[in-house]
């Protein structure tokens, strides 16, 4: 999974993605120090992995991972050449979902580039510059298009949705608000990778008073989530000066960090859960003596789907998965034991794998 970080300068997003990351993005008090986009691999933490670990005393245990990717800092007119420009977008145009940072938070000592916080004001300032480079895109789309559009009946269906699609950007709308007509035009909407067509996710940046609560007393934090909830987003509320303080923990110095601020989760685990959440993804494990690991599937893979995700020649010479739900391994003390009980299922080609399946493939090539 790879997750796009946007924001406007000095919101706290190079420190989230610092602390995230632990990958050391320049940090300061003024616009522009994150220069190139800085890309950083988080594993996703995972007891149930562990556990399993554990269980067959395993060689290696392999987490899920996530790619951040954090974009400069963006301001009204980036589109046009302001600030940096809008070079750094085209970095984020092959993420699956978005994360866009708003400051919530008020702090003399942290200037706001637009000089007061107004979290719904950030997220249209950075929703504008992301339509006008989905637009600039489509414009050179459709200039390539219309070469061929007047002899070839297929550019010129294509030449029409790519007009519509501009037409929808022009009035101030995303990308994910266009209506298409069928499934064809849905495919090509989705195949042109539009900013605007991403899913987001809301990073509400607060302060460490407001966690206790989850920010429901911060009226910031708030109208983020009355947003959020008409365009169908998530929201996870995090405090990017915590997070920096527990990147620098141990697990178990974390744990009662987190215990003292009475807090269930770090922002990284809220993080990941929205994620996982908004783009509808299950994690099913394999487990044995060389190595425990957790593969991400969509929610709804079929057997053979998930067992491509290892090789494709798993999925092509796909025979049946072996499957028993994490938690009935660990309670029955064995897969022998497991299997006596009738725990462990023989599942065919329609078998649509569950979050926390442990499964065994049998394939034949």
């Amino acid at each position: 999974m790879k997750l796009g970080i946007v924001g406007l300068p000095n919101v706290g997003k190079s420190t989230l993605f610092n602390s995230l990351t632990k990958a050391g993005a320049e940090s300061a008090n003024y616009p522009f120090c994150t220069i190139d986009p800085n890309v950083g691999i988080v594993t996703v933490p995972d007891e149930r992995l562990t556990l399993l670990g554990n269980f067959y005393a395993s060689k290696k245990v392999t987490p899920a991972a996530i790619e951040f990717v954090d974009i400069a800092g963006l301001v009204k007119g980036a589109s046009k050449g302001e600030g940096l420009g809008n070079q750094f977008l085209s970095n984020i145009r092959e993420v699956d979902a978005i994360v866009h940072v708003v400051r919530c938070f008020e702090d003399t000592n942290v200037v706001h580039v637009d000089g007061s916080v107004d979290p719904l004001r950030d997220i249209e300032t950075i929703n504008l510059e992301l339509i006008f480079s989905d637009i600039e895109i489509l414009e050179r789309r459709i200039a390539k298009t219309s070469k061929g559009a007047r002899n070839d009946k297929t550019l010129a269906k294509e030449l029409n949705l790519l007009t519509r699609i501009k037409e929808h950007l022009e009035e101030g709308k995303l990308a994910k608000s266009f209506e298409a007509n069928d499934d064809d035009e849905k495919e090509l909407l989705i195949s042109y990778n539009l900013l605007t067509y991403k899913p987001v996710i809301f990073a509400a940046n607060a302060i460490e008073d407001d966690l206790a609560d989850d920010g429901s007393s911060n009226q910031y934090v708030n109208s983020v989530r009355e947003f959020a909830k008409q365009e169908s987003c998530e929201v996870f509320v995090v405090c990017a000066k915590i997070e920096q303080e527990i990147a620098e923990l141990d697990e178990d110095e974390k744990k009662m960090f987190l215990e003292d601020l009475g807090l269930m989760e770090s922002g990284l685990e809220k993080l990941i859960k929205a994620s996982y959440s908004l783009l509808g993804l299950i994690s099913y494990l394999t487990a044995g003596e060389d190595e425990t690991r957790a593969w991400t599937i969509k929610k709804g893979t079929k057997a053979p789907g998930a067992a491509g995700k290892i090789h494709s020649d798993f999925e092509r010479g796909f025979i049946r998965a072996e499957v028993v739900n994490y938690k009935n391994l660990l309670d029955c003390g064995s897969y022998s034991a497991a299997k006596e009980k009738g725990l462990v299922g023989l599942e065919g080609k329609d078998y649509v794998v569950k979050d926390g399946d442990v499964i065994l493939f049998r394939f034949n090539v």
